[in-house]
């Protein structure tokens, strides 16, 4: 989720999304003043309603940054790979490195959805989806071609899922695995979840 794929921003723009993601990533949403995003931002309470009218909406922009850059980051990581076993590996260890890579920014968008608006829920819900989709294409191709023995798609899929998103929860910089060790291993997981073959499994 480090990729930046919204229109350029205004330098006072970026400062406030950078204020407010690390804001509501160490108190939350309900626990973060706009006085408190405001003044990591280096600039006065007014001024942050110059660019967001609500605190909601500048929750709303994170979100929406964090999600179209995951599901971009994962539409390139399954590109040109053609096996089953393969795409779900990739697609695995891009959303993992993602989650862990920018730890901060993926606890707020996966942990805050609550605090969105009805309307900003259904565009963000949209995402969601479009990234589920991903995951479950993989497993329903691997059923179909016989590389995947797996009962539930629809729940292998949201498990498949959940312990990728939840490395965002747990993730400690000062531990010695690092993202590519922890990547490779939840994409064995996901191989075994989804019954592939042994051989596809290394």
């Amino acid at each position: 989720m480090t990729e930046t794929v919204d229109a350029p921003r205004s330098d006072a723009q970026s400062r406030l999304l950078i204020a407010a993601r690390d804001a509501f990533g160490a108190k939350g949403f309900h626990g973060t003043t706009t006085r408190d995003i405001a003044a990591a931002a280096g600039m006065s309470p007014a001024a942050v309603y110059v660019h967001h009218r609500t605190k909601e909406s500048l929750l709303f922009a994170i979100s929406l940054q964090g999600h179209r850059a995951t599901l971009l980051g994962l539409q390139e990581a399954q590109r040109d790979v053609a096996d089953p076993s393969g795409r779900l590996s990739a697609l695995v260890r891009r959303l993992v490195l993602g989650h862990v890579t920018d730890h901060t920014m993926a606890r707020v968008v996966n942990y805050e959805l609550g605090a969105l608006s009805p309307e900003h829920r259904v565009a963000i819900d949209a995402l969601r989806r479009d990234i589920q989709q991903l995951i479950r294409g993989a497993l329903v191709d691997g059923v179909g071609s016989g590389d995947f023995d797996c009962a539930d798609i629809g729940m292998t899929t949201n498990a498949i899922l959940g312990m990728s998103i939840d490395v965002a929860r747990w993730y400690d910089e000062r531990e010695s695995w690092t993202p590519d060790r922890i990547a490779d291993h939840h994409a064995r997981i996901a191989l075994r979840m989804a019954g592939a073959r042994e051989t596809d499994q290394r």
